[in-house]
């Protein structure tokens, strides 16, 4: 004979029923307002409904502001299940992934981060992500930041008008056992409206003769660092990250000091800044 559980308990699951109610009717109305939000930007072409900058600042609020028993990396996941789903309604996209160090960090970084209903694509390496994403009508691209030696200068086919561009970061909120923690660069064609990108920190290809120490000094002194270097036809290319109060020409005229290449210097992208948390 089963018993009947005691009143209070009773009434805790109640209000969990309650609860998971009235979450299931708010996706459902943000649902019904993304529909709207459709209309009026018209979003149907793929690839426009990006707002990396947006996301940014979503997420880190939420690592805030967050606390309780739910762990973040549960709150954080839920959260970026929602905002990419809704961002795949309003305007379809792939994902493109660099597997050449694995495939299973690469697919949790996609999963965690654009959720399960976004397509998975993977490639064997950043040169054929950038492509695909260029061939694309609006998908996005991910790969780690440590490609190594063999990659070569990858960053280089970011270069020019219309070519992907680095527009994230990942994870957004970086913390000491993050289930998707492997850090990834996200690219995506240029977006539509330039002020959905975050230019917290700006991301350039500049060419060297050879590596230069004048040169390290040159962008440590600006604030930034050196992301990667790679040997090219002629010289050294590197992938440098600047601050985004830095000005291109300010940037450029120091570098050019140091003997980067007349002309050799070119915006690739830009990223938010990263946003760190201790374990709980």
């Amino acid at each position: 004979m089963t018993s009947t559980p005691p009143a209070d308990l009773a009434a805790l699951r109640a209000d969990i029923d309650r609860i998971d109610s009235a979450m299931h009717d708010l996706l459902m109305e943000r649902g019904r307002i993304i529909d709207r939000l459709i209309a009026v930007k018209k979003t149907s072409a793929s690839g426009s409904a990006f707002r990396p900058g947006r996301e940014a600042s979503m997420m880190r609020m939420i690592a805030e502001r967050h606390k309780g028993l739910l762990p973040l990396d549960t709150v954080e996941g839920i959260w970026r299940v929602i905002i990419a789903t809704f961002t795949y309604v309003q305007a379809p996209f792939a994902v493109h992934a660099d597997v050449s160090g694995g495939d299973a960090p690469m697919r949790d970084s996609a999963r965690f981060h654009f959720g399960f209903t976004v397509p998975y694509r993977p490639h064997p390496s950043a040169a054929a992500v950038i492509a695909a994403v260029a061939a694309s009508r609006g998908d996005l691209g991910v790969f780690r930041l440590d490609q190594g030696v063999t990659a070569g200068a990858w960053w280089r086919q970011l270069a020019g008008p219309g070519r992907p561009k680095v527009i994230a970061r990942l994870p957004f909120i970086e913390r000491p056992g993050h289930p998707a923690g492997t850090p990834v660069f996200c690219i995506a064609k240029p977006l539509d409206d330039p002020n959905a990108a975050q230019r917290d920190w700006v991301l350039y290809a500049a060419r060297f003769d050879r590596w230069r120490e004048d040169a390290a000094e040159a962008v440590s002194e600006l604030g930034g660092e050196i992301v990667a270097s790679a040997g090219v036809s002629g010289g050294l290319s590197q992938l440098l990250a600047l601050p985004g109060p830095v000005s291109p020409e300010e940037a450029q005229a120091a570098l050019a000091e140091a003997g980067a290449a007349p002309g050799a210097f070119e915006e690739i992208g830009s990223h938010a800044a990263r946003f760190r948390v201790e374990a709980a």
